[in-house]
């Protein structure tokens, strides 16, 4: 028998593993669209996504992944030849970039790199430069899933407000809702969007898009939003198929309430962050002690301060990543991340680049499981790495504290 058999453990950075609970709310057959009853489940999940996003403005729904809340996000605040300026720290902020550009916006990128966070203080002096004020939108990811940075969202508001500058603060959550800690309101977020296969624990197949009445004003002044994208009627349904722009995702949307049932007013959002925190900390320490000498291993972020508590991005040297991932997955029934927008120019990114996902539905024995996978695969394909790596992450998890 391979110690492979048995049940998987899917520990990529989305979609993310679903509770039991999840799965089973979907098993029945579908509902009348028409009737009550989904209406009224609708209208119950709106309170608690509010909840996790930390806000009182508007909550849009879209039958949509991540890329689709993107493009919600763009097409319901900028006009072709709209000037924003888009932070880049990783794959994914340039990916936003990009459908910015194709939009018809005039995008300029401030790239940071793929081991250091945004820099507030340039994006102010930047601000303060268009004195015109240009610039109508700020794009920025909370976390780069591909890198593992996660950005100061509060201190780039800050940057908005000490210039005087008007432009939208938008914000990609996909990654971090429900995992980091994340202030819509508190911060200062405009718009912010979000997907329901991450932190959120349920399938992949629905994005959100948050906004607040400043946000919405500009909506109004748009000359066109294709009927689609249009977050108004969403937001403010007539009709119960505008909440999703025709029929409902029903199965989703059971799956959904279940999960924020658990999230939000069982586990509670704060006590989530803490979870996250602790379990991420496990992971870095453990990575860390194999990164000691003689180990090749090496997180991504350097900073603490600036990792994500939901994916650890990781370098090991070709071909080690990719028959490291190999190893677990056929060994250990353990299935990694892949990297993204890692390698130079012209080198496979998989080969030297692997990351762990740990958002969502996770615990001290998933994440010390998944450790000791990874550690038999170092030790089984004789790659260099430090020793005590399991005793690191254990002397963290066993810390007195939340």
């Amino acid at each position: 028998m391979s110690p492979s058999t048995g049940r998987g453990y899917l520990a990529i950075p989305g979609p993310s593993v679903m509770p039991d609970r999840v799965l089973q709310a979907m098993q029945r057959a579908a509902p009348n669209i028409y009737g009550t009853d989904l209406r009224d489940l609708t209208v119950s999940l709106l309170p608690d996504l509010r909840a996790v996003a930390r806000t009182d403005g508007h909550v849009a729904i879209y039958i949509a992944n991540g890329h689709g809340v993107w493009e919600a996000a763009l097409a319901n605040t900028l006009a072709p030849g709209d000037h924003v300026l888009c932070l880049a720290t990783g794959f994914f902020g340039h990916g936003w970039a990009r459908m910015a550009k194709a939009h018809g916006a005039a995008v300029e990128v401030m790239d940071f790199g793929t081991q250091a966070p945004v820099d507030a203080a340039r994006v102010a002096d930047r601000l303060a430069q268009d004195t015109g004020h240009a610039i109508r939108a700020v794009l920025v990811s909370h976390v780069d899933t591909a890198t593992a940075l996660r950005n100061d969202i509060a201190a780039l508001h800050a940057a908005l407000g000490q210039t005087g500058h008007p432009a939208l603060l938008m914000v990609d959550c996909i990654a971090s809702l429900g995992c980091d800690r994340f202030e819509m309101d508190a911060w200062g977020v405009d718009v912010m969007v979000a997907a329901s296969q991450k932190g959120l624990m349920t399938p992949p197949g629905m994005g959100f898009v948050f906004f607040n009445d400043r946000a919405g004003q500009v909506r109004a002044r748009q000359p066109l939003v294709s009927e689609y994208w249009d977050w108004a009627p969403r937001a403010n349904p007539q009709e119960f198929s505008q909440y999703f722009g025709g029929t409902a995702p029903t199965h989703l949307l059971f799956a959904l309430r279940e999960a924020l049932t658990m999230l939000v007013q069982e586990e509670g959002v704060q006590a989530a962050w803490a979870r996250h925190t602790r379990l991420a900390r496990a992971i870095w320490a453990a990575a860390q002690a194999w990164g000691s000498d003689p180990g090749v291993m090496r997180l991504n972020v350097d900073v603490p301060e600036n990792r994500s508590h939901a994916v650890t991005a990781l370098s090991l040297p070709p071909p080690h990543a990719t028959a490291l991932r190999d190893w677990t997955e056929s060994r250990m029934g353990l299935t990694l991340g892949v990297g993204l927008g890692m390698a130079p120019p012209g080198t496979p990114e998989w080969h030297g680049h692997f990351r762990i996902g740990h958002m969502g539905h996770l615990n001290g024995h998933m994440v010390m499981g998944l450790l000791g996978s990874i550690e038999a695969g170092l030790v089984a394909l004789n790659i260099p790495h430090g020793p005590h790596a399991l005793q690191a992450a254990a002397e963290v998890l066993a810390a007195p504290g939340p």
